[in-house]
């Protein structure tokens, strides 16, 4: 009888150990997540009525068009632990690092009026030189994306980073996809501020950047299917097939979308992050044609099929689209999808990219495309160095 009593205290004090490590875990989480800035803030105020207002807001949360994805069951995260602990040795290049472009990035050059210029900063950073206006796209121009970098996960490959926010010119506007930490950088923001004219983000993105420090007034806030002109350009935001979040508790928080950019020549659409959905022909109908699309690739798996385009679907998105030529992003820099070489996107958009005739540039990273002159197609990322196998 005493054993089994020594058993019950036994199992009594390991509970309330279990209990109070968790209970400090939790305090410590809580107090990191509300003491550092780059979680961002919440929505409120005129933003917060906005978003209310939104046909896109159900319940307290954004909504995809496809409601039902929106469920991730438990099971799933069990599935992706698995699969991230699973060895992938390809799952980022050699000793990770990216062939490295040595030709000259081309940032500080004042563009003819006539010319469009498009500079791949790396995963889905962009520079776009656009009826003689400079705009950047999601930038994340840090060595590693997320709210704590030291995790060689979070680290960015080797050479993938060809500049930093530091080393770009006085920015016209600044457009944001969504607020994920791999499009949405609070250091690459901290470092543009006092060099950027305008910003133009999603539904409840503008209260992570006021947090920051960013003067309310030249933040422009957009619902799907909004349009606004600036300096003579149109920026449309259109929907995307997403999720948004910075924490444990915020998903489905802010809006998420790509962007229809529209100059005096040029049509150019981003992708932003998005599954595969009939919003492409949708946006293909009203905007199309598009002389450039640039749509996401890479990041994929069978355990998110909804949020993150399989290549093959890329392919199928740009002609949805009716583009003319196609330039994959969100591949190449970062180790995202636990499902995936580094190189596997580029491969199987390759393959199916010359099935159905479509144009693509490949650009390296800092490497420069100019509508109607020049479209890099080098199969740069097979010079990367291995050891013999």
């Amino acid at each position: 009888m005493n054993a089994i009593k020594k058993i019950k205290r036994i199992f009594k004090m390991t509970g309330l150990i279990i209990l109070g490590i968790l209970s400090v875990l939790i305090v410590l989480i809580t107090g990191f997540i509300n003491l550092s800035p780059q979680f961002g803030a919440k929505p409120k105020g005129e933003s917060l009525k906005r978003i209310e207002q939104s046909a896109n807001y159900r319940n307290e949360r954004f909504a995809n068009t496809q409601d039902s994805i929106d469920i991730f069951p438990l099971v799933g995260y069990k599935n992706m632990i698995v699969e991230m602990l699973r060895d992938r040795p390809r799952a980022a290049p050699l000793e990770r690092t990216l062939p490295e472009y040595n030709g000259e990035i081309n940032l500080h050059s004042k563009t003819e009026d006539s010319l469009t210029q498009i500079t791949w900063l790396g995963h889905s950073s962009i520079l776009l030189e656009i009826d003689g206006y400079k705009l950047l796209i999601d930038p994340m121009l840090g060595a590693a994306y997320g709210p704590v970098t030291f995790m060689p996960r979070s680290q960015r490959f080797g050479n993938s980073l060809p500049v930093t926010a530091a080393d770009l010119p006085h920015i016209d506007a600044v457009l944001i996809s969504h607020d994920h930490y791999d499009h949405l950088d609070y250091n690459t923001m901290l470092q543009l501020k006092g060099r950027v004219d305008h910003y133009f983000v999603p539904l409840g993105v503008a209260a992570h950047l006021v947090s920051w420090g960013i003067d309310e007034q030249i933040i422009t806030e957009l619902d799907w299917w909004e349009e606004v002109a600036y300096k003579g350009i149109t920026f449309v935001a259109t929907p995307a097939q997403h999720f948004s979040g910075r924490g444990p508790m915020d998903k489905f928080s802010t809006l998420w979308m790509s962007w229809v950019i529209k100059g005096k020549k040029h049509r150019i659409y981003f992708s932003g992050d998005s599954g595969y959905f009939n919003g492409f022909k949708q946006i293909g109908d009203k905007y199309g044609p598009f002389d450039l699309t640039m749509i996401e690739c890479g990041q994929y798996s069978e355990l998110w099929p909804y949020y993150h385009i399989f290549p093959e679907f890329t392919a199928q998105a740009h002609i949805d689209l009716r583009g003319k030529i196609l330039m994959p992003i969100h591949w190449g820099a970062l180790l995202l999808s636990p499902s995936h070489d580094w190189d596997e996107p580029i491969e199987r958009l390759s393959i199916i990219a010359g099935e159905l005739n479509i144009p693509l540039t490949t650009p390296m990273i800092g490497q420069t495309v100019t509508l109607d002159t020049s479209y890099p197609d080098s199969k740069w990322w097979k010079n990367e160095m291995r050891s013999s196998e």
